[in-house]
């Protein structure tokens, strides 16, 4: 049975006045009994004397358009399923297979969950659902208390800097929740730095509370302030000297996008010469342009996608209502073209030019003459969507492409241009962005408590500076969640163009998708991998999940 809470409620003691309880449809107590919605209504109107509503979301919950991950996600597999159909064509032979995400292979232990909750053994439950589910329970435990862990240290603890480095992307702020909460956990005192490096050098600091960083998750933009100054552009002596007055202090978390990567590389290479840079630093990807190298996500860049998804939607209506009209719009991203990409991809796109894709005047005619084929087939869709990346290429601007497309469609259909602009950096950040970050949160904090092993009063002020493994990068890839060292990323890494190499990008595969999708010629080879439901198969499920 469902006991009270403690009267009166922890949570309006600390001036909280609005309080979720989130109950899924099939809750049931330890002894096996169902726990409902109007269950809990009822204990907490008669026993807190609470104003209590029930909200059930039902089919609502099916609804509403996709999200940008939801449409790649379909179109990877049904080409996936086409290419495994015309292999089972030209062998019979091969068995039945089923589409699905790597790292979330569907496992014969599955039904093991039911009966171990049947025979109330609810450790087991948890256990059979994998190390991810493990981690994220884990995660959900800590972070959701209403204050710190009693043996929370004071200002003589050691002490870690959270510093925000580049543009503003959707998700910083859980990163800061789940790092700052993790990290008074494990013992630390955390400062926030205000407004990046520049703040640093001026000794612009912020004690980090576990109830300052409360309701940071659906936050966006940047609670600390962000610029985009690197180490090297403040002066890597003034850096070194900021450290070095800071009482106590064990290590540093960069959070941000290519400027981060940048600055702790640069750092690090100045660790020689400067002894105060010799603490463990750790770089959270976090920039809506995906181009760090080291990761395949970068907090932000979801949020991001979905904006211009849904952008890409009301200029398609748009253009649907004036009928033969194409579009030509320009996303951000650097010279990364990610964004162009996944939302061409999302959107319906019959184009998407990129930094990494060369493209000329030959490919810009061909792409008219095919939406010119296009308005002139009666399929119903007489309008065209052409995305270009900012600084996809210094001569054909989104002016030129826009004036192009205008001119030689001339008596077929009429061109308009728009550059979205800094939208895509605003909004609410989404589910998978707030779970990255906190995800990279609880990581980077945990990283910083291997590295300073031992208790409090042993841990080192500096480490060697010659540790490579001490200057980091927390990351995902399809080996899951992981830090690997700056130094084995140099080779990856563009520093011209501010990205990771274009032979090491996973999404640059999707490509020939997309221009199959929008009847171009092309050819899209499969990037899967068969899997049997063997013993050798029922593989534990990777961390990448969220």
């Amino acid at each position: 049975s469902l006991r009270p809470p403690p009267s009166p409620p922890q949570a309006r003691q600390r001036g909280k006045r609005l309080n979720i309880i989130i109950a899924a449809e099939g809750a049931i107590d330890t002894e096996g009994n169902a726990i409902s919605a109007n269950l809990i209504r009822d204990t907490i109107s008669q026993k807190l004397k609470y104003d209590t509503r029930v909200t059930v979301l039902g089919h609502v919950q099916r609804g509403g358009a996709p999200s940008a991950f939801d449409r790649l996600l379909g179109c990877r597999m049904a080409a996936e399923a086409v290419l495994a159909l015309l292999d089972a064509r030209q062998n019979p032979e091969l068995p039945s297979i089923v589409v699905s995400l790597d790292a979330n292979q569907c496992v014969a232990r599955t039904k093991a969950v039911n009966e171990a909750i049947q025979a109330k053994n609810y450790a087991q439950s948890v256990e059979l659902r994998g190390k991810s589910f493990i981690n994220n329970l884990a995660t959900y435990r800590t972070l959701k208390k209403l204050h710190s862990p009693a043996n929370a240290c004071s200002d003589s603890c050691p002490t870690l800097l959270i510093v925000m480095v580049g543009a503003p992307a959707c998700g910083a702020n859980a990163c800061v929740r789940a790092f700052v909460r993790t990290g008074i956990s494990n013992g630390f005192r955390v400062l926030g730095v205000n407004g990046g490096f520049d703040g640093l050098v001026k000794a612009s600091f912020r004690p980090l509370s576990w109830e300052s960083v409360s309701g940071l998750t659906s936050s966006g933009g940047s609670c600390l302030g962000t610029k985009r100054i690197t180490a090297e552009e403040v002066g890597i002596a003034a850096v070194a000297e900021a450290l070095s007055k800071v009482e106590n202090l064990r290590g540093m978390l960069l959070i941000g996008g290519f400027e981060a990567f940048s600055s702790l590389v640069q750092l690090f290479q100045a660790r020689p010469s400067q002894p105060a840079l010799a603490v463990p630093m750790l770089v959270v990807p976090c920039t809506i342009s995906n181009n760090v190298p080291g990761t395949d996500f970068s907090i932000g860049a979801d949020t991001a996608l979905n904006e211009i998804t849904q952008i890409i939607d009301k200029i398609k209506q748009s253009a649907v209502g004036t009928q033969r009209r194409v579009f030509v719009v320009e996303t951000m991203g650097g010279y990364c073209g990610y964004l162009a990409t996944l939302a061409g991809l999302a959107g319906g796109a019959d184009a998407a030019y990129i930094k990494e894709d060369k493209f000329d005047l030959a490919v810009l005619l061909d792409d008219v003459r095919h939406l010119k084929q296009k308005m002139h087939d009666d399929c119903g869709l007489q309008r065209g969507l052409i995305l270009r990346n900012e600084l996809a290429n210094e001569n054909y601007s989104t002016d030129f492409v826009y004036r192009v497309f205008k001119e030689e469609g001339k008596g077929v259909f009429d061109c308009r241009s728009n550059v979205l602009g800094h939208m895509q950096q605003g909004g609410t950040p989404s589910p998978y962005d707030r779970n990255l970050a906190t995800k990279f949160g609880v990581k980077a904090a945990d990283w910083f408590s291997r590295v300073l092993s031992g208790g409090a009063a042993g841990r080192p002020a500096t480490v060697d500076e010659s540790a490579t493994a001490s200057a980091a990068i927390v990351g995902i890839t399809k080996r899951g969640t992981s830090v690997r060292p700056v130094t084995e990323l140099l080779s990856d890494t563009d520093f011209k163009l501010r990205m990771q190499r274009p032979d090491t990008q996973w999404w640059l595969k999707l490509r020939p998708l997309l221009r199959i999708l929008a009847k171009h010629d092309s050819v899209y080879e499969s990037d899967s991998v068969q899997r049997t439901l063997s013993a050798q198969g029922l593989a534990e499920e990777d961390e990448i999940a969220l």
